[in-house]
Parts: C-alpha cells; structure tokens; sequence
C-alpha cells in the first residue's frame, strides 16, 4: 500500500519545457471542461467581464458618481440610510429604468409597505413588476433565489432586511433572545445569491435601515442590521441622506439629498451625488441636469438668474426647474449636451474632431493668403 502512494507521488513530474507546461495546462482545462462544463476556466481578458453592464438609475448625478452610468448588473448593492431618506424612491427608479430598457423587474415588499400609486409615479410598470409579500425572511430569501436562478429576472428589489423576520422569532414568544438568526440567515442567502447573481445578471439590491451601536464613545456608532456578511458580498453599498427640505411658498415640495458611495468594486468609491427628490414626483431629472448645465455653463447662472444660449429661463432655481419641465424640447437639448459632456465623452470628441465645414475652410484660406 505504501509502495503503491510512493509510485504515485513519483510519477508526477513537472514539465520541464514551455511548450510542455503549455501543453500540460490545455489538458487540465479540457479534464476541468469536461468535469464542471464550458468556461469552468477562462482568461479574464477574453471573457465579456471586461465593461461591466449597468442599469441607469434616473440621476445622471448619482450615475457620475456611480462610474459606470448605473448599478452595475449581476452584482449585489446595499441602499442603506435613515428613515424617509429616499431608500426606496432610488430603488424603484432603478426599477423603472430596468423595466425602460425591456427589462423584468420583482420587489419582494417585506415591510408590506409598497404603495403602487407612488411607484407609478416615479414611471415604474406596475402591471409588469412581479411582487412578493412573504410571511419570514426565509421564505423572502428563498423566493429571492428562485427569480434569480430562473435567469429571466433583471432587477430585484428587497426591503428591507431589517424587516426580515426569522421562523423561530415568529413562532417564539415576545421579549425572546433571538441573537444573530438574521445575521446567520443573510450570510447563508448571500453565500448563494452571489454566484447564481452573477451568471445570470440580475441586480439584486438589498434595501436595508440603520442602527445605532450602544456604548460608543469615539467614532461612528451606527451601522446596518443584519450583520457583516452584506457589507462583504455587496459590490456597490450606497448611504442616502437629507440634507434639507425644499419648500415653496411656504409649503413642503421635497427633498434635497445627499448620496454616498460608500462601497464600489466596479469604480472609484467615495464619491457623492446631490439630487432633490419631489413628493409624489420621485427624483426631479430637471434639477438635476439644471444643477451639472450650470456646472458646466452650459446654463449660465447670474446672481439668482438662470439663462440658456443669452435668454433668461427664471429667477431663482425652482423657477429655472419649472421652465425646462415645461418646455420639454430646451430639457432634451441640455440634457444632451450634459450627458454627451459627462457620460458620453466620446461622442464630444468626435464632434471636436469632426471636418470644419466648407465656410470655415474657406474663411482659413482666405487669411492664409492674406498673410501672404
């Protein structure tokens, strides 16, 4: 029996050429191949992992900030903030968007909280959005991987992971320790999303509440429920905020918020994006292109006046917002221009790089000759 492992362990030998390491790795591929299936072993660069595909999330701020032009597909994202911060209102854009370029989209309602006259709202198809409103968070987690295995699911939606509720804690009586059931449930759930998330490109995005550590004295003390495991797996893990409330004549219109990337495997993180979001309306597209026009002086903002191309468009940045809502063909022309400017650079240069016309040709021979 010894004899037998001792021939075993001397008949290996290490190729000793270039083309015999080369010809030795080509048969471990095709035994691998031939054991776990085609592309169980690839090179990187020839694998289409090289442009990570996105979906918009309906702030072009928050996309520049992003560094993709979205949340990046087959990947795990973390929306996390206070309360009514605009958690959901992000998450349900991204829906809308997924649903704009063809896509499916599912929202797994835990808190049973979803109000579908509000999603409408923000341009989400509700005839289309598959829902779920499961009893525990077993069941929620379960239903989860299911859409997601079944390869057809674009974007999925669960809020939250604070409202998750565990079996036992359900059936167990109130004031009952149930200390890290949610957190061993999520990491087990996330063992397995992560993967079949990535096969099939469906962004999964985690909506989750904050908490606050006791007995800190230095430092942050808050952090999100459902232990570490959602930190780790997450790609992209966004903080939303309030920075204040918009108001007009008095009366409350919305939000301006603050949002952090305070997580991104898919580009630089910790940057921050600045939108208002608009009661009943969702995330106001004309803030923010107003906002990145002005920016770029593509607006050009004058003391409290706004102007586009020498005419003055409002006083003030609320009236400036009103004017391009309702003149829709000056909106898409900035709009062009801001996205050509930042999140489609190329399409600038080749503009700069374009022939002059024949105008300008001329007028340049003309002064050629005059310096003559």
């Amino acid at each position: 029996m010894a004899a037998k492992e001792i021939k075993k362990k001397q008949s290996f030998q290490a190729p000793a050429s270039s083309d015999e390491k080369k010809k030795a790795l080509e048969m471990a591929i095709a035994h691998i191949e031939k054991t776990y299936g085609k592309g169980a072993v690839m090179k990187l660069g020839q694998t289409d992992n090289l442009n990570v595909e996105h979906i918009p999330t309906g702030s072009m701020t928050l996309d520049m900030a992003l560094g993709i032009g979205g949340v990046p597909r087959g990947r795990i994202v973390e929306i996390y903030g206070p309360e009514s911060s605009g958690k959901t209102t992000v998450a349900l854009h991204i829906a809308a968007e997924a649903q704009k370029l063809g896509g499916e989209v599912a929202f797994i309602d835990v808190e049973h909280a979803l109000d579908p006259v509000y999603a409408q709202a923000l341009g989400v198809n509700i005839d289309n959005l598959l829902v779920s409103q499961p009893d525990s968070g077993e069941q929620a987690l379960e239903i989860a991987e299911a859409l997601v295995r079944s390869g057809a699911i674009d974007v999925l939606v669960l809020d939250s992971v604070a409202a998750m509720v565990t079996k036992s804690e359900i059936d167990g009586d109130m004031g009952d320790n149930h200390v890290g059931l949610q957190a061993r449930l999520m990491s087990q759930a996330l063992r397995k999303l992560a993967g079949i998330a990535n096969k099939s490109k469906t962004s999964v995005i985690f909506i989750n509440q904050l908490r606050e550590k006791i007995g800190v004295m230095f430092g942050n003390p808050e952090t999100t429920t459902g232990g570490r495991a959602l930190k780790f797996y997450s790609s992209v893990r966004l903080d939303v905020r309030r920075v204040e409330t918009l108001k007009q004549a008095g009366e409350m219109i919305g939000n301006h918020v603050r949002v952090k990337v305070v997580k991104n495997k898919v580009a630089p993180p910790f940057k921050e994006a600045e939108f208002d979001i608009m009661f009943g309306k969702g995330i106001s597209r004309e803030g923010d292109v107003l906002d990145l026009a002005a920016k770029e002086d593509i607006i050009v903002k004058s003391g409290a006046w706004y102007s586009y191309k020498g005419e003055k468009i409002g006083q003030g940045r609320e009236n400036a917002k009103k004017y391009l809502a309702d003149n829709p063909a000056v909106f898409d022309e900035v709009e062009l221009l801001v996205r050509n400017k930042y999140l489609n650079p190329d399409a600038e240069d080749e503009k700069e790089n374009e022939e002059p016309p024949a105008e300008a040709k001329k007028t340049a021979k003309d002064k050629k000759e005059s310096d003559k």
